[in-house]
């Protein structure tokens, strides 16, 4: 399959604005309803994809690998099926992106890797054929956090993604390039996958949506892991009736995942429209509050006041941990991300450690100290915690949070790898627990800084609850209007 490699390190001062208003300024909702109706195709979506592609990857780098000859045979297919009667559903010729450590038949699939970079796998990952089933085109591979063992996106084999809302900033991680493609325009929808916030914390700081649906909710068989107890797949989308309708598609059992859950799966876009007026939510100030940027706390009041007029109660509740330090949760998820990190790379580390960048390796190396009691004490308390935590609901239906305490930091800052990891830990802070919960869990926009970077807000429920997620979501997204701010300034 003919594909076109990309991904040197952006060079700043670009000229090309980010403004969009052609038609990759659509929603994915929106071009899907122009295909179905024949006013738009599937070849002019794909060729004005790449375009833009063209023009902007080179400073966003949210690309690896592009598709381009086969994205364009596949909408033209997809063009051949509508124009007879054959319309799959929403996804038919819509182009879409994958993050690159999900498996795609034929195509290089390097997780942002030395390690895996001449990698290319036999079969798709199961959420790539469900996509393609779907009649999705595929327009190739996206920029990461090297192996998602970060939150920055800015180690990686193929260079730092870069923040569509100023080039100068880390567009968050590791599901930095499904970011920035999305906010700068370069496809419709993007899957991330998210161990610690992958998916959430880079949709809050590129004003897009992100979805951590419940563990096992979504396939992650295909994926190269990061941490099999804690890794779970996404959409990430610029509207939540966006993320709705890929859920819709990706989500259900797989018998080939052993982390899959057998459920049925609801009708998404149409549990969204139904009323929030009933529902009680609950603030979670303890842990989710501290050393909270000033500017993030004041978007935070003024969503907490639209979200009260659109429920029914909104109020403070005790902390989610059982002790005031969420070291109850922490501690384990720790221990469980590293031992299971290490695990899957020990070889690959014995047998190659040049192939690693630096920071990734010495990340990795220490999970080689988890001791086999420590592990299994751990993955018995995660067992325990998620057992439980469906109680957290009794009185309330969501839990909201802001989706990140801090903003995003320069790429600059993040380049010396002794304060990197430091600062990814801040910016992942309010995420990482919600994965040991395993709970599902979405970033909508909720304002900007004073530097015209974005703010998320990150609304949580009961595991299965995707369904309520989205409709408070897509209620919150529809009453404060944010969605329909997008970078605007030639990247800086």
């Amino acid at each position: 399959m003919p594909q076109i490699a990309i991904g040197a390190d952006a060079a700043g001062g670009a000229t090309q604005p980010i403004t969009d208003t052609g038609p990759t300024a659509l929603s994915l909702s929106e071009a899907s309803r122009l295909l179905r109706q024949k006013r738009i195709s599937p070849v002019e979506l794909a060729q004005a994809c790449l375009a833009r592609i063209e023009s902007l990857n080179p400073t966003l780098n949210a690309f690896i690998t592009v598709t381009a000859e086969s994205a364009l045979a596949t909408a033209r297919s997809a063009e051949a099926q509508i124009a007879r009667g054959g319309w799959k559903g929403p996804l038919h010729g819509i182009p879409i992106a994958v993050k690159d450590l999900l498996d795609t038949a034929g195509v290089r699939t390097t997780a942002a890797s030395a390690l895996f970079k001449d990698r290319v796998p036999a079969q798709d990952a199961e959420v790539v054929r469900r996509l393609r089933a779907a009649g999705a085109v595929l327009l190739g591979k996206l920029n990461m956090h090297e192996l998602a063992f970060g939150g920055s996106s800015a180690i990686s084999y193929f260079g730092a993604v870069h923040n569509p809302w100023d080039v100068a900033y880390s567009p968050g991680g590791s599901s930095g390039g499904s970011a920035a493609a999305l906010a700068g325009g370069l496809c419709y929808a993007a899957l991330g996958s998210d161990t610690g916030g992958s998916i959430r914390e880079p949709a809050a700081y590129c004003g897009i949506v992100g979805l951590k649906p419940t563990y096992g909710r979504v396939s992650t068989c295909g994926a190269i892991p990061l941490s099999w107890s804690l890794d779970h797949i996404g959409p990430m989308t610029r509207t939540v009736a966006d993320a709705a309708l890929v859920l819709q598609v990706i989500a259900g059992y797989d018998p080939q995942d052993p982390g899959s859950v057998d459920l049925p799966v609801p009708e998404y876009l149409t549990d969204i429209a139904a009323s929030t007026s009933a529902l009680r939510l609950g603030i979670l100030k303890d842990y989710f509050y501290d050393n909270l940027h000033p500017e993030l706390e004041a978007a935070m009041q003024s969503a907490l006041s639209v979200l009260k007029s659109l429920t029914r109660s909104l109020h403070e509740v005790a902390p989610l941990a059982t002790d005031g330090t969420y070291a109850s949760v922490m501690n384990p998820y720790v221990a469980i991300l590293t031992a299971e990190a290490y695990e899957f790379h020990k070889d690959y580390i014995a047998k190659s450690p040049e192939l690693y960048q630096a920071p990734t390796l010495k990340r990795l190396r220490a999970g080689a100290d988890v001791t086999m009691s420590a592990y299994i004490q751990s993955r018995r308390q995660l067992e325990q915690i998620r057992h439980t935590v469906a109680r957290r609901f009794d009185d309330v239906d969501f839990l909201i949070t802001p989706t990140t305490p801090v903003p995003p930091f320069k790429i600059a800052e993040l380049s010396d790898p002794n304060a990197a990891r430091a600062m990814e830990l801040q910016m992942l802070h309010n995420t990482r627990p919600v994965n040991m919960l395993g709970l599902p869990s979405i970033s909508v926009p909720c304002g900007f800084t004073a530097a015209r970077l974005p703010i998320g807000l990150q609304i949580t429920g009961r595991p299965g609850a995707e369904a309520g997620v989205l409709r408070l979501a897509h209620a919150y997204e529809r009453a404060a209007g944010w969605r329909e701010i997008k970078p605007s300034a030639h990247p800086r």
